[in-house]
């Protein structure tokens, strides 16, 4: 007999963080008994850790995602420094998504659509952890002017092809995403970013260094030709 999978449950901090809120904004969502333009109330706690409030966070980011799902008309994207880095709600609204939940919807239901994030944040508690993902400026406006699917419009440059890498080079050499998603047996930079930010490539994780002195490439994670190489051996086996 198949058991029922237990609800993910997140208290108002850990919705603060993907959402780009605070947790008191959270927590008046809830007490205001705000609603949606659908007019449905905020999801009801499933739970309580202490004093803390839980809610099912399945419901909730079904309730943000329908709460405003249209995208801006004629957005123009604020001037950033390219190197700043926005959060998956900071990220949506740059991009011009009134749905501040829009980049994680993405992530979920569009796999290899959406770039991996640049920096993951390991927050919350030892019984209570998650991960805030972050974008740089810089990787959403080549995005915006890259990315597939309908609307491209003539003269948009194409995603570059992956490169060619050979799989018996030095085995402590250094190499970027690009290599390793070629090494990998990705079809696209998008689809191994897609996967390694919802976690199937765990062995990558761990980075083995960040470029430097490499102009646009500088802060991007770098892993050895040896642990992509057992990654890709543990992806054959599963």
């Amino acid at each position: 007999m198949t058991s029922r999978r237990e609800p993910r449950l997140a208290d108002a901090a850990e919705i603060a963080a993907e959402q780009g809120l605070t947790p008191a904004r959270i927590s008046g969502l809830y007490t205001e008994h705000a609603q949606n333009t659908a007019g449905e109330t905020f999801p009801e706690p499933v739970g309580k850790r202490g004093r803390a409030r839980l809610w099912d966070h399945a419901e909730v980011t079904a309730w943000f995602a329908h709460r405003a799902p249209a995208r801006l008309a004629e957005h123009t994207p604020p001037a950033l420094d390219p190197q700043t880095l926005l959060n998956a709600a900071d990220a949506s609204r740059y991009l011009g998504y009134k749905n501040t939940n829009q980049v994680n919807t993405y992530l979920r239901d569009h796999p290899g659509y959406f770039p991996q994030p640049d920096e993951i944040e390991e927050m919350g508690t030892a019984n209570n952890p998650y991960r805030r993902q972050l974008w740089k400026v810089q990787t959403l406006t080549e995005w915006m002017a890259t990315r597939p699917g309908r609307g491209r419009r003539a003269g948009r440059k194409q995603a570059p092809p992956l490169p060619d890498v050979p799989a018996d080079g030095d085995p402590d050499e250094l190499l970027g995403a690009s290599q390793a998603a070629a090494l990998l047996g990705f079809k696209s930079i998008n689809s191994f970013s897609s996967s390694l930010s919802q976690g199937n490539l765990p062995l990558l994780k761990t980075t083995d260094g960040i470029a430097e002195n490499a102009g646009r490439q500088n802060g991007r994670r770098r892993w050895t030709r040896r642990r992509i190489l057992k990654q890709a051996a543990q992806r054959s086996t599963t």
